[in-house]
Formats: C-alpha cells, structure tokens, sequence
C-alpha cells in the first residue's frame, strides 16, 4: 500500500478533528500536532484554514456518498427495495462510535450564511444525496420522483438529527418504518 502524501495525511487529521470537535473549535496548531507536520508544510498545501476546511468536505462528501451508494446497494437488490435499504446504510453509520452527526449540517450550522463556501459546499453535498434518491426512485417507477425524493431525504436528515442530538441509535429504523407507507404510496 502506498505511503499517503503530507497533503493527504493533513486533510485526513483535520477530517477526524472537525468531525469530533468542530470547525471552529479546531485550531490549526492542533491539526499540526495530531498530523505530524510542521506549520510550513501545511501552509504549503493550504494557504488558510479556509482552504483546508473546504478540501475535507469535499473529501467527506467524496467517501460519504461512495460509501452510502455502495452500502444502500449491497442491502437492497431492486430500485424498491434499496429506497429503505439506504436506511439500513445510515442505521450503521449511526451505530459507528465514532458517530458525531452529520458533518454537512454541522457546516451548515458554523457557516451559517448561505453564500459561505462552507455552506455551498454543505448544500451541494444534500442536493447530490437527493439526486441519488430521486435516481432510484425513477428507477423503482415512482409516480412523483421528484416528491418521493424529497419526503425520504426529510425522513433520512430527521433520523441523523435525533441520533446526534437525541441520542436515539434506533432512529433510522423508525424512519424507515414512516419511509415504507411514502414508497408504497409512490409505487403503486
């Protein structure tokens, strides 16, 4: 296995810290420490924080939404049946420990207006995961695709909420139980 780069290795240590921690209450002398790297080197890579920050959302929109297709089709062999099972994907994300919610709300949270970088960044990553849905939905023969995808994008953001918020590790289950009646009622 190759040796990752200082730029690879940077990104990864500050993905894991905001993740857990916060953007904001990350501090770049902390990223430095946990990364193994000198302050030179990663204003090499990166000429703020800023730009480090955008480089591990699109790293984690990246893997995020790789590893929910893959996980939603593994569970699901039709259309129909992966529509529930992408909350079988998001029921094991949640059980993870290593679970701190949903890093895209909690951008959109610390860069709260709506032309920041951060917040684009974090609505397009939602907008892509909807478009998968609303792909699946075409495919499984949805009346309103465009509507069915929209109502289990609600129910799968509520059950990431409450997870983090709540607490409730069973909460995407509840959600697919309330997801069911939309895609009977899509599909029929």
């Amino acid at each position: 296995m190759p040796a990752i780069s200082k730029r690879e290795q940077i990104v990864a240590t500050a993905l894991k810290l905001f993740y857990q921690d916060g953007f904001n209450a990350t501090g770049i002398d902390r990223i430095i420490k946990e990364a193994g790297v000198s302050k030179k080197t990663l204003y090499n890579h990166f000429k703020s924080k800023d730009e480090l920050i955008l480089a591990t959302l699109r790293q984690r929109d990246e893997v995020f939404r790789n590893t929910l297709m893959r996980e939603t089709e593994r569970l699901g062999n039709t259309a129909r049946e992966r529509l529930l099972s992408i909350f079988d994907a998001h029921g094991n994300w949640i059980q993870e420990k290593s679970f701190s919610g949903c890093m895209f709300i909690n951008a959109a949270a610390e860069f709260a207006a709506l032309d920041d970088p951060n917040h684009i960044i974090a609505a397009e990553h939602k907008r892509l995961v909807r478009d998968y849905i609303r792909g699946l939905a075409e495919e499984a023969g949805a009346n309103d695709a465009e509507t069915l995808s929209l109502q289990l994008n609600l129910l799968l953001e509520g059950c990431i909420v409450d997870a983090y918020v709540s607490g409730n590790k069973d909460s995407a289950q509840l959600a697919k139980s309330m997801a069911a009646v939309f895609v009977e009622q899509a599909l029929a």
